[in-house]
């Protein structure tokens, strides 16, 4: 006579026949779920050798709103859950939102250099624009002053000066093409290369462009933010298009050192990292390029209201 079979009374070898297979991994055979760790005894001894996180990267956006009151109350608004570290209005004035030890909600979704959490390691500074118009000569200026502040207490490499688009280039394309990359380089903020030489002809766009810090994961869109920040998007050929990524890869290592220490081991394992890909093994020339600039300027903060220059001597 046939007898039912129980979930209790699955043996081990019936679990090797196949009409079992799913039966017996939905019960007998289904290992048991991994202890919590909370659950673990976890021993503690505290060590006196840290401190406070630092950022590394600068993100640069635009609001797409039409006053700097506008865009306040949406970087306000808890409803939005959207901020930055800092607010630069059209003429030149400089609101801090958040406070730099903390992590700001502006790059969201990204990429940059396999760095995939982008907020926890960044500054973001939203710069009053709706997106069409220029940029006004006085919130540049005020935005180079706040680069040159932050790079310098940092410690950041002028490479790491980027755009929403660059770390997030299959949703964002701010700033727009009107945002002046090239005068910011001039100062030491980021990358330009002017009549580039042609590049090596192994050299692949893709793997490029992921060297300088674009994913690779949508290399199309990546493609297009690379456009976008370095020719106003305007059309290349395939030997312009990596003749341009090669020239730029070539200039990391001028922009890519801090000023201290912590600058350089960044770059040294900036380098490390390069130089493992089979298509870029060319070393990068390490030539360090300071900040242009007539001074040192000083943020004081007054949370949350607007905050004030003081230039110091």
């Amino acid at each position: 006579m046939r007898k039912n079979v129980s979930s209790a009374g699955v043996s081990r070898r019936q679990c090797f026949g196949l009409p079992f297979a799913l039966f017996c991994l939905l019960t007998a055979c289904t290992p048991p779920a991994p202890r919590p760790l909370a659950d673990a005894a976890i021993r503690v001894e505290r060590s006196p050798n840290f401190d406070a996180r630092r950022p590394n990267l600068v993100v640069l956006h635009h609001t797409s709103d039409g006053s700097l009151d506008e865009a306040l109350s949406v970087l306000t608004d808890p409803r939005r859950r959207v901020s930055a570290h800092y607010l630069v209005g059209r003429d030149g004035e400089i609101v801090r939102l958040v406070d730099e030890k903390e992590r700001a909600w502006h790059a969201g979704v990204s990429w940059w250099g396999g760095n995939t959490d982008i907020n926890s390691s960044s500054i973001g500074i939203e710069l009053d624009n709706d997106g069409f118009e220029p940029f006004p000569g006085a919130q540049i200026d005020a935005l180079l002053l706040l680069l040159t502040d932050l790079t310098r207490r940092y410690d950041i490499p002028g490479a790491n000066v980027v755009g929403h688009a660059d770390v997030a280039p299959d949703r964002k394309v701010d700033p727009s093409v009107r945002f002046p990359w090239r005068r910011l380089a001039e100062h030491g903020f980021g990358l330009w290369c002017d009549d580039p030489p042609p590049a090596p002809e192994a050299l692949d766009l893709t793997l490029a462009l992921a060297a300088l810090g674009y994913s690779p994961l949508t290399p199309e869109a990546s493609r297009q933010a690379f456009l976008r920040h370095y020719v106003g998007g305007r059309t290349l050929s395939d030997a312009e298009e990596r003749a341009l990524a090669w020239c730029l890869f070539q200039k990391t290592g001028d922009r890519g050192q801090g000023t201290g220490n912590r600058g350089q081991r960044t770059e040294d394992r900036g380098q490390r990292t390069v130089k493992s890909r089979g298509a870029l093994r060319r070393q990068i020339l390490t030539v360090s390029c300071p900040p242009a600039g007539a001074g040192v300027y000083a943020i004081t903060p007054r949370l949350p209201e607007r905050i004030g220059k003081k230039r110091l001597a």
